[in-house]
């Protein structure tokens, strides 16, 4: 079932599904981020929300074709299915292509047909969500719960998506849409890959706790509610201890794995520096949410990107950077550029985080904004710079 083919050089770049999801995914990731921060700026209007538009694109345009990309190559791996055929993995890509085009023109021209292109993306994620139900119904392993929660996952993300398009009806789902669609699909999705994969490339032979991931999964729905309603002081309260216990929790788990950070190759250790940002960005939430209820100030969306930057990205620019080589014959090897590219990913966090902390506490130091969002496209234009030939044309690096 070997996904690697010999076809033509001049069909290589679909020859794979990860390989026009993830640049697809990249493209988006710098396209994306430029259009928000000069939104933010007050260069130009859209005709969404700043916030709706930053959210919806980094989820569903970003994430959700890297996401795609990976689990399109290693989803039938872990049911022991077929694989997902060029054909169809190929009408979703160009779909997504549409999508983002149209969804872009309209926030731009006319918020009908930006409203079109929402519905083009919703109905390519259908498709990519069936697909991979269809995966794990037919798949012949009897090893299925990492599928069952990764599936899951995707389930929440259908359901998020049905949530901001309800809410260009003027219904007042966006907050919920933008809880869903962060935990409980691209930040539990992240987990329920990680927390299988991350152990096996670190050798591991631990035992993990059989009930981890479903306790996380409650505890994750738990956050997901109490965060939408967190404008009540008991209910924040009550997040803040969530948070303490989610930390407390992820952190104990991963501990008993006995992994290796400091012996590591580069392109494991980055993904054991992306585990321990879970907990870590959890305790660093109650922090800031502790710190909002008594100084009565806000943090500006801290603990989110502490999830999104410190544990997400990083966890997918080192899958990226290990399937990318992979899947192309190549040893998937970190050398000096690499290495440098996935500290840089560290730096983008502190520099975001700064910026809150600049928020919450009245600096005047505005241009962190601007200093973190360029360094933010600097990071994917830097890994392009390395990884966008392989994925179009199998180059060696």
């Amino acid at each position: 079932m070997t996904l690697i083919t010999d076809k033509p050089k001049q069909n290589y770049f679909l020859s794979q599904p990860h390989q026009p999801f993830f640049l697809l995914g990249i493209t988006n990731a710098i396209i994306m981020m430029l259009i928000f921060g000069l939104n933010y700026k007050g260069v130009f209007a859209l005709n969404i929300s700043t916030l709706n538009f930053h959210v919806y694109t980094l989820v569903f345009t970003v994430f959700t074709n890297v996401f795609t990309g990976f689990l399109f190559t290693t989803f039938p791996r872990f049911c022991h299915s077929d694989v997902v055929q060029k054909d169809y993995y190929s009408k979703i890509f160009f779909a997504n292509i549409v999508g983002s085009l149209v969804f872009l023109t309209g926030v731009f021209i006319n918020e009908l047909i930006m409203n079109l292109g929402m519905w083009i993306l919703f109905t390519s994620q259908v498709f990519i969500v069936l697909k991979l139900h269809h995966i794990f119904k037919t798949g012949l392993s009897d090893q299925k719960e990492d599928p069952h929660w990764i599936l899951m996952a995707q389930y929440f993300g259908i359901i998020a998506h049905i949530l901001f398009l309800i809410s260009q009806f003027g219904l007042g789902f966006e907050n919920v849409a933008i809880k869903v669609s962060f935990y409980m699909y691209i930040i539990f999705l992240t987990f329920a890959v990680g927390q299988r994969m991350i152990p096996f490339f670190s050798h591991s032979r631990e035992e993990k706790d059989e009930r981890f991931i479903s306790t996380v999964f409650v505890l994750f729905a738990l956050k997901t509610i109490l965060s939408t309603f967190d404008s009540y002081t008991y209910v924040k309260v009550a997040e803040i201890l969530l948070d303490i216990l989610l930390g407390l929790y992820l952190l104990g788990e991963f501990l008993n794995w006995k992994l290796t950070p400091f012996s590591a190759p580069a392109i494991v250790w980055v993904l054991q520096l992306g585990l321990f940002w879970l907990p870590t960005a959890f305790f660093l939430s109650a922090l800031s949410l502790t710190a909002e209820l008594f100084l009565d100030t806000s943090f500006y969306f801290l603990n989110i990107h502490l999830l999104a930057l410190g544990f997400l990205t990083t966890i997918l620019i080192g899958f990226g950077t290990r399937v990318t080589l992979g899947h192309s014959g190549q040893p998937p090897h970190a050398d000096k550029f690499v290495i440098g590219l996935f500290w840089f990913t560290q730096v983008v966090v502190i520099l975001r985080a700064l910026f809150s902390i600049n928020v919450a506490f009245g600096w005047g130091l505005n241009f962190l904004f601007d200093i973190s969002f360029t360094a933010w496209l600097l990071m994917f234009l830097l890994w392009s710079s390395r990884y966008a030939k392989v994925l179009m044309f199998g180059t060696k690096v």
